[in-house]
């Protein structure tokens, strides 16, 4: 199995052809026969759950039998086509799925992983609907645990992204190890204590986490790469 996660930014005149581009691009790809899962996402403006969107910068993530699908797509699609024209930039993340729980639209688009033995930098996926009724308390606790995931231990980058504004949200993260996310995940007491409430008060009707192997990295975000070292 292998996953993309894609990235583009569009110049600020072209926003309004983000925001065509999520809901003309779900008919090429309901039609990719290639791809056995996709989500055309939006970005937050801080890396992390964020209720402020970045306008600029929209997602894909997508699922394919192999790296020759998604260079086909990247080749020939419709959606490809469309990032050429009106994008300044792509950034495209490409990984194996180690570890994944729970459901994403009732499916479990990453199967059922348990790679207990990978050594070296980790992607970790981790996503929520939001019950409309728990949207306060869940908006209340995030900026505590934004703010020290930047300055964990073995931290690298993440990306804020969500299918939906406010209720249907996701993080993308990089970690150097397998172990810097345990520690921050568990020894974190701000961390710990917000797993605690979404257990205690039931905040999520949906949940999924993941980890993947990254693979490799291709392009720039705001000019950079933030995971060039393993490319």
């Amino acid at each position: 199995m292998f996953v993309s996660i894609t990235i583009v930014k569009y110049p600020r005149k072209y926003i309004p052809f983000a925001f065509i581009a999520m809901a003309l691009h779900r008919l090429p790809m309901l039609f990719n026969k290639k791809c056995s899962f996709w989500k055309l996402l939006g970005c937050g403006k801080n890396g992390t759950f964020d209720i402020h969107p970045d306008y600029q910068k929209w997602g894909l993530l997508a699922v394919w039998e192999n790296e020759i699908d998604f260079d086909d797509f990247l080749s020939h699609s419709f959606v490809a086509k469309w990032w050429k024209l009106f994008t300044l930039e792509q950034y495209h993340i490409f990984t194996m799925p180690l570890e994944s729980h729970g459901k994403w639209s009732g499916k479990q688009p990453f199967g059922n992983p348990k790679i207990k033995d990978h050594q070296g930098m980790v992607a970790v996926l981790t996503r929520a609907t939001i019950r409309l009724n728990k949207l306060k308390n869940f908006w209340a606790n995030v900026p505590a645990v934004a703010n020290i995931m930047a300055s964990a231990k073995g931290f690298v980058t993440s990306i804020g992204i969500g299918e939906a504004p406010f209720f249907m949200q996701a993080t993308l993260s990089v970690w150097q190890s397998v172990d810097d996310v345990k520690n921050f995940a568990y020894k974190s007491k701000e961390h710990a204590d917000v797993i605690k409430l979404t257990k205690d008060q039931n905040w999520y009707a949906e949940e999924l986490f993941a980890r993947f192997k990254i693979l490799k990295t291709i392009g720039t975000i705001d000019g950079i790469n933030p995971i060039k070292i393993i490319s």
